[in-house]
C-alpha cells in the first residue's frame, strides 16, 4: 500500500507544479481590483496643478466635483451636488450639496470646502493653469491676477453649509460639464494647511496617509515609475453602489510595452496601443479591440519666436504641403480623420454652417509661399527640428511629415524625442522650433479648442498672440444670442487657420485594448468613464495570454 502512496503522491505534486500560476488580471478579476495602463508618471495629482490626461485618470478616482459626465448619455449629471438651479439669465448657478457628502476621513463635505478649493485655484501665487475655468465668475479672473485681494468681492456665495451659489458675468452654455474636472473638485483644507499655505505648490499633502479626497477611492500607494494604488473608500456618499475594490494605474511608456503587458495578463486595459497591432487585434481578437472618435485634435505647433517661422508663408507653406489622407491610412490605420481645422467634429450646432474644411493641402500654392518667403525649392532654409514626446505612433507620424518636406518643398527636418515630463517642459520654456501637440475637449464647445490660442492662455506655447483673435474671443465670451455666438467663434477659427501658429493633421480615434470581464466601460467622444460604474465579471473574461499578433 505504501509503495503505491509514495508514486501517486509524486504524481499529484508534479501536477501541482506544473499548474498555471495565476496573472495578475485574474487576481485583479478575484478580488475585484482593476489594472489600468496610463503611459507615464502623473506630473500632480494635485487637481489644482494637472496638467495632462493621465493627471486626470487618477484625480477622478480620489475627487468628485458638483457634478459628473454620464458616459451613455456625455450629458451633465448630479455628482456631489444632488440638484441645482440655473437662473433664467444664465448669470446664476445655485447648487444643492448631499447632506451625506463625506471626505475620505469621514469629515463632512460642505459648500465651504468648495469656497476654500476656488479661492486656492484663484491665489496668484499658487500659479495654477487651471485658474482661467473659473474666470467666468464675477471678478475672480481680477483676484487670479491681484488687482483684488478681497476674495469677499469674487462670486462665491455659501448661503448655508449645503448650498454653493456662483455669480457668473456672462452665460456659460458649458458651465456644468466644467464643473466635473479638476479645476472645481472641492479640496479639505486642514489637510492643505498641515503640509503647507494654500498657496503652496508640490507639498506633502497629495502623498499616500496623507491625502484626503471625496472621490469613490483613496490613495493607498504611489510607487514612482511602478504603480499608483486607490482603494475603495468606505466614506464616500454612494459607496454602495461602487462595485471595485481598488485600481492601479501602471505608467507604461511604450506601448509595445504596454501591448506586452496586456497580451499576458498584467493589466486590464491598455492607455492606447501599438500601430502596428491594430489590424492583428481587428481581425484575430475583435474581442479585446476598442476603437471610436474621441474629441481631440492632434497638430503641430510652431514656434512663431523663432525664425523662419515668424513668417505667415513658412507656416501656411509647411502646413499646405503635407498628405494628410496618406498618414491616416498609411500610418496610423485606425480611422483618424484629417484635419483641416482646430475644432473636431462633434460640436453640434458649430457643426451645421461651413462645417467644412478651413484650408487644404495644395503643393503648388506651398512652393509659392516658400518661395514668396525667400526660400526658392527650399534653397537656403534651415535645418528644422521637429519634437515629440516618446511614442511609436508619434515617431512614425513625424517620419512621414519629415519624408513630405524633403520630397515637396526640399527641407531638411530632424527628428528629436523626449520622455513626456522633459517634452511638456520644453514646450513651457518654448525651447523648440516645430513640436507635435495634441488636445482634447471635455465639453461640446468650440472655445475647448479655440481658447488655448488666445495670446494669454497657459497652454499657448507657441508666441502667437494676435489682437483680432483675442477680441472675437472676447466678443464671442460676451454675446447672449447663441447662433450669433458661433458665428464670431467660426471668425476666430478662419483667423487661426489664416496665420497657421499651428497645423492640425488629424482628428483622433482611441484604439485600445480591453478585456471581456471589464464591463460598463463605454467608447464615447469624451472618454467619460466613471470608475464607480465599472466592474469585473470573472464569468466573461477572455484568454489570460493572447499569442503574439
Amino acid at each position: 500500500m505504501n509503495r503505491l502512496l509514495l508514486p501517486l503522491l509524486a504524481l499529484a505534486l508534479a501536477f501541482t507544479g506544473c499548474k498555471k500560476r495565476e496573472t495578475p488580471v485574474e487576481k485583479g478579476d478575484r478580488e475585484g481590483v482593476l489594472l489600468l495602463g496610463n503611459a507615464s508618471e502623473p506630473s500632480s495629482i494635485d487637481p489644482h496643478m494637472t496638467q495632462w490626461d493621465m493627471d486626470g485618470k487618477i484625480t477622478a478616482a480620489l475627487f468628485e466635483g458638483l457634478t459628473d459626465v454620464d458616459s451613455t448619455t456625455l450629458q451633465p449629471i448630479p455628482a456631489t451636488a444632488s440638484s441645482w438651479e440655473i437662473s433664467p439669465d444664465g448669470l446664476t448657478y445655485t447648487f444643492h450639496l448631499r447632506p451625506e457628502a463625506k471626505w475620505s476621513n469621514g469629515d463632512p463635505l460642505t459648500a465651504y470646502d468648495f469656497l476654500y478649493a476656488a479661492r486656492r485655484i484663484l491665489s496668484p501665487n499658487l500659479g495654477s493653469e487651471a485658474a482661467r475655468h473659473h474666470f467666468m465668475v464675477h471678478n475672480a479672473q481680477a483676484y487670479n491676477l491681484g488687482k483684488i485681494t478681497d476674495f469677499s468681492q469674487v462670486g462665491y456665495e455659501v448661503p448655508d453649509a449645503h448650498t454653493f451659489r456662483l455669480h457668473l458675468d456672462y452665460p456659460v452654455p458649458y458651465l456644468l460639464y466644467l464643473m466635473s474636472g479638476d479645476p472645481w473638485y472641492p479640496i479639505h483644507q486642514k489637510t492643505i494647511e498641515k503640509f503647507g499655505a494654500i498657496d503652496q505648490r508640490d507639498t506633502a499633502w497629495t502623498l499616500p496617509g496623507n491625502l484626503v479626497g471625496n472621490g469613490a477611492f483613496t490613495l493607498k500607494k504611489w510607487k514612482v515609475n511602478d504603480v499608483i494604488e486607490v482603494v475603495k473608500n468606505p466614506y464616500y456618499w454612494d459607496a454602495a453602489q461602487v462595485r471595485l475594490n481598488a485600481i492601479r494605474f501602471f505608467p507604461i511608456g511604450s506601448q509595445d510595452s504596454e501591448e506586452r503587458a496586456f497580451r499576458s495578463g498584467q493589466i486590464h486595459v491598455t492607455f492606447s496601443m501599438p500601430l502596428s497591432k491594430i489590424d492583428g487585434y481587428r481581425a484575430h481578437h475583435p474581442e479585446f479591440f476598442q476603437n471610436g472618435p474621441i474629441l481631440v485634435s492632434y497638430f503641430y505647433q510652431f514656434n512663431v519666436d523663432r525664425k523662419p517661422f515668424d513668417k505667415v508663408e513658412v507656416r501656411r507653406a509647411l502646413a499646405l504641403a503635407i498628405d494628410r489622407e496618406s498618414i491616416v491610412k498609411e500610418v496610423m490605420r485606425g480611422g483618424q480623420v484629417p484635419a483641416y481645422r482646430l475644432t473636431p467634429p462633434g460640436m453640434g450646432a458649430y457643426d451645421v454652417d461651413d462645417s467644412g474644411p478651413m484650408f487644404s493641402a495644395d503643393l503648388a500654392e506651398a512652393k509659392r509661399l516658400l518661395a514668396a518667403a525667400g526660400y526658392p525649392d527650399g534653397k537656403g532654409f534651415p535645418k528644422v527640428e521637429l519634437l515629440y514626446n516618446t511614442s511609436e505612433g508619434h515617431r512614425r507620424i513625424a517620419e512621414a511629415i519629415q519624408q513630405m518636406w524633403k520630397k515637396n518643398l526640399g527641407i531638411d527636418v530632424t527628428l528629436y524625442n523626449q520622455e513626456a515630463k522633459v517634452y511638456y517642459e520644453t514646450l513651457q520654456k518654448k525651447d523648440y522650433q516645430v513640436a507635435r501637440m495634441g488636445w482634447g475637449g471635455g465639453y461640446f464647445d468650440p472655445t475647448a479648442f479655440l481658447d488655448i490660442m488666445r495670446g494669454d492662455a497657459e497652454n499657448n506655447h507657441t508666441g502667437w498672440a494676435n489682437p483680432r483673435y483675442d477680441g472675437l474671443m472676447e466678443q464671442a465670451k460676451r454675446t447672449a444670442d447663441a447662433r450669433a455666438r458661433l458665428v464670431l467663434l467660426k471668425q476666430a477659427e478662419h483667423l487661426l487657420m489664416d496665420e497657421m501658429p499651428l497645423m492640425p493633421i488629424y482628428f483622433y480615434t482611441k484604439p485600445l485594448l480591453v478585456r471581456p470581464e471589464v464591463q460598463g466601460w463605454r467608447p464615447n467622444l469624451l472618454e467619460a468613464h466613471s470608475y464607480k460604474t465599472l466592474w469585473l465579471d470573472p464569468a466573461k473574461a477572455g484568454q489570460a495570454r493572447l499569442e503574439k499578433q
